[in-house]
């Protein structure tokens, strides 16, 4: 069983977010697959898919951002899935909007659903997939800038991206984390 996690901020005033893309990637992929989801056993929610096969757990943590790690440990010790078998969503400063950069493992990066996520797994040998939002400002800003909404011309690109996200997350899932690097990272360098 696969586990895919999305990043983001409850509460309806974070929806549309630069913080919250990972949330709507996970939607993306629940729309696409017709998934309902569920309060889990743990603090998120969650729907089952099965994508050529394979069962997959598609999960939005309720934690806050922060906080991501409680989530997922939780999702994982419940459905007993390893960590070469999770990929987490997320957004990422440090990638220009537009772009998305998957990887097997790595650091944090600045991200603090990550750090937490590491913090709590005591390891940081996971998968990632960043979502780009850009950033052109001056530093010290970037709260405020990741709670933002994004803009309209900036919504055209971010809505072309969910559905790249969805299909590298898919690719994951059926091809493993390689496969997936190999073809989505190569299109957005």
């Amino acid at each position: 069983m696969k586990l895919i996690v999305g990043l983001g901020n409850p509460e309806k005033r974070h929806e549309n977010t630069r913080h919250n893309i990972g949330f709507e990637v996970i939607d993306e992929i629940a729309r696409m697959f017709h998934a309902g989801f569920t309060t889990g056993r743990g603090n998120f929610y969650y729907a089952k898919i099965i994508c050529q096969g394979k069962p997959v757990i598609i999960l939005k943590p309720m934690t806050y951002m922060n906080l991501s790690g409680h989530a997922v440990v939780a999702a994982m010790n419940f459905y007993k899935i390893g960590i070469g078998d999770i990929l987490v969503v997320c957004d990422d400063l440090n990638i220009p909007l537009g772009s998305i950069r998957l990887r097997a493992k790595g650091s944090a990066g600045g991200q603090n659903g990550l750090k937490h996520i590491i913090q709590c797994l005591g390891r940081e040998d996971f998968a990632r997939l960043r979502a780009g939002i850009g950033n052109d400002l001056p530093l010290g800003s970037y709260s405020s800038f990741v709670l933002e909404k994004f803009g309209e011309e900036e919504r055209k690109i971010v809505d072309r991206i969910i559905s790249e996200c969805a299909d590298a997350a898919l690719d994951f899932v059926e091809n493993g984390i390689e496969h997936a690097m190999n073809r989505f990272n190569r299109k957005n360098n």
